[in-house]
């Protein structure tokens, strides 16, 4: 029993070290269905996040996963001036192999119990046609397929959240956010990344892509006249931009040290190994990062349309919001010299403060 207590105990103080709410472990042997939701903090509003479907080695892996995605949903949507709090779901298993309707259907049951306290939406490993199947079991879920009311495909708007964060950090850097002449390298061309392609490509941006599908590479390269690059050549480049698109923990000890880049902007969640260490190194460096939960933050723009039922219209125009709220980030880390990772969790922690106030008071 004693072991079984430590692991309990260890659960525990990660929750409050992280100042997480709840969290809930999902298992249904029938369905093969085991999952972790992760609700950080509800002062704003309900907390929303993906479902991530992930093959991971162990359970703590994707426990720390969840605490650390759902904690950064909370400054994302505090910071993006969104009325939600922040949460996240992970299915542990191999999405192409054991992901079934049935499997969908109890996890949506999982998310039912919740009463509305946890909403959730894709993300890796997960599609529009899996939150067709979750809304089967319960509306506590956003980006169903346009067909039947929803959202759709939020990529298109994540990416255009980010084109808008890399312009705020060029006009930071050059003077001016005119894009045409410089270069990008995207590393990581799902979804948004390919759409980030696209619209840096309208702008006439020299764009470098890398990914670990070769097809797709080579496919996207052609498409954009993008130029294809390996993986180990990203930091050998020195591109003006490097925007990661796909998996985080890339601006680490190692990169930082080969990098040449003058700004990092890109859709990755978590893209600093170490928020404290590497924020500082960056800016020791002299490179302008654009954090990331502020930029990427387009996907949860287009749920929270679709939650209260804002048109496309507003939708774009909360997007666009994305520019003056990266050059707020910029101003305060210029002004009392800190980090920019450091600089948006102020302003997303002073928002969040302010409100539990008023709340407290009636």
């Amino acid at each position: 029993m004693s072991g079984n207590s430590s692991i309990v105990t260890s659960v525990l103080d990660q929750l409050s070290a992280s100042g997480h709410k709840k969290v809930v472990f999902c298992n249904d042997p029938d369905t093969g269905l085991k999952a972790i939701i992760a609700i950080h903090d509800t002062t704003l509003g309900p907390a929303l996040g993906g479902t991530r479907m992930w093959n991971y080695n162990s359970e703590a892996e994707a426990l720390e996963d969840v605490l650390r995605l759902s904690k950064a949903m909370t400054y994302k949507s505090a910071i993006t001036g969104l009325n939600l709090g922040g949460g996240k779901a992970v299915i542990i298993g191999d999405s192409r192999k054991m992901k079934t309707e049935a499997l969908m259907r109890s996890y949506g049951r999982f998310i039912k119990n919740l009463n509305g306290e946890f909403i959730t939406a894709e993300d890796m490993g997960t599609t529009t046609r899996d939150m067709e199947y979750i809304r089967m079991e319960t509306e506590h879920v956003t980006g169903v397929p346009e067909s039947i009311g929803g959202g759709g495909n939020p990529a298109p708007i994540t990416a255009r959240g980010v084109f808008l964060g890399i312009k705020a950090c060029v006009k930071e850097v050059f003077g001016t956010d005119m894009l045409a002449g410089r270069s990008v390298v995207v590393q990581g061309i799902g979804n948004v990344g390919e759409h980030l392609v696209e619209l840096l490509r309208q702008e006439n941006v020299e764009v470098y892509v890398s990914d670990i599908n070769q097809d797709r590479l080579q496919e996207v390269a052609r498409k954009y006249k993008a130029k294809p690059i390996d993986a180990d050549k990203i930091f050998t480049i020195g591109a003006d931009i490097y925007s990661p698109c796909a998996l985080g923990a890339t601006v680490n000890d190692k990169t930082i040290k080969n990098m040449k880049f003058s700004i990092i902007a890109g859709s990755a969640n978590n893209q600093l190994a170490d928020e404290d260490i590497h924020g500082q190194l960056l800016l020791d460096k002299g490179i302008l990062y654009a954090p990331d939960y502020l930029i990427n933050a387009g996907g949860l723009i287009n749920c929270y349309s679709e939650l209260t039922g804002f048109g496309k219209k507003r939708t774009m125009q909360l997007t666009e919001h994305i520019y003056d709220a990266t050059r707020e980030v910029i101003k305060l880390s210029k002004t009392e010299k800190i980090p920019t990772n450091l600089a948006a969790a102020r302003i997303a922690e002073k928002r969040i403060s302010d409100i539990k106030k008023i709340k407290s008071s009636y």
